[in-house]
């Protein structure tokens, strides 16, 4: 089966070509695919080469069913693809399926492993393709509520201006965190775990980092509800784009699609989004170009 190729293909060591032949390394997010438009335009999405890769980078669906649709779909035409999750994969309905926080989780990724989809349990596949040699490492972070928005210094003063304007994440009712005791524990004891992960590559090479939530503040300062900010991400990981040395990051969540800079990295926020969003903007949706850059 041709997608149990690519799997063994990403778990080789560091260093080991994976890449020989000229390629792209493409990402997207927040496919959320039970819209109709949303599936029409996965359905369509097509490499350039047999040799691309695709970073998706979370938000794909919130059932297992539509999760394993597109992964499959996708698996089947780019050489390699690998997936982080979002905070939509991760909610659980107790109508629908008793696994919650980490069980279903871990669920996910037996799924995405299944169809040959490189996960962030599994070793980071090394791209060398134009632009490599570059570590490509999907990570799965969460969130801690410590991107305060503007007049909070608190995270109870963020949480009180978010009630007084209406804007409450979704998370707050259908992800949980078990078994850990909160969202920010369960984030604290990702970020550690992640860290030391990375302190392990390679210090010759550099990486494209890949997490649903931004990893640094300053993407969420254009949210037109900054109140939304606080389930965006962890100040922990503030300088992980230049201590582990990244090329590029890739992050979705906001549904701003762009590219930004900090201390010379470039991001990419590469969201899809939901038909209203991307409906009315000028340029058709597409993939992300991250190896090689995109000028």
């Amino acid at each position: 089966m041709v997608v149990r190729r690519r799997l063994v293909a990403a778990a080789v060591g560091y260093g080991r070509r994976v890449e020989s032949r000229p390629g792209h390394l493409y990402a997207i997010s927040d496919l959320h695919v039970r819209y109709a438009e949303n599936r029409e335009f996965v359905t369509g999405l097509r490499p350039s080469s047999d040799r691309d890769w695709l970073i998706v980078a979370g938000d794909v669906a919130e059932t297992e069913e539509l999760v394993a649709w597109t992964l499959e779909l996708l698996a089947g035409r780019f050489h390699t693809v690998l997936w982080v999750p979002g905070n939509h994969e991760l909610w659980s309905r107790p109508d629908r399926d008793p696994l919650r926080g980490e069980a279903r989780y871990r669920r996910l990724v037996d799924l995405a492993r299944g169809l040959g989809v490189v996960t962030p349990e599994d070793p980071y596949p090394v791209w060398h393709g134009p632009g490599g040699p570059v570590v490509v490492a999907p990570l799965f972070l969460l969130y801690d509520y410590t991107f305060l928005p503007p007049g909070a210094t608190t995270q109870a003063e963020a949480m009180a201006l978010a009630r007084q304007s209406g804007v409450i994440c979704t998370d707050e009712l259908l992800l949980h965190p078990d078994p850990y005791p909160s969202r920010e524990a369960w984030c604290h004891a990702r970020v550690a775990q992640t860290a030391a992960r990375l302190d392990e590559v390679p210090p010759e090479l550099p990486t494209v980092l890949i997490n649903h939530w931004p990893l640094v503040q300053e993407p969420t300062r254009v949210l037109r509800y900054p109140e939304f900010a606080q389930w965006c991400g962890t100040v922990r990981t503030a300088d992980w784009h230049t201590r582990f040395r990244a090329a590029a990051v890739v992050y979705g969540h906001l549904h701003i699609p762009r590219t930004t800079w900090y201390d010379g990295v470039r991001f990419e926020e590469v969201s899809l989004g939901y038909p209203r969003e991307w409906r009315p903007r000028p340029a058709a949706p597409k993939l992300r170009r991250i190896l090689p850059a995109d000028d």
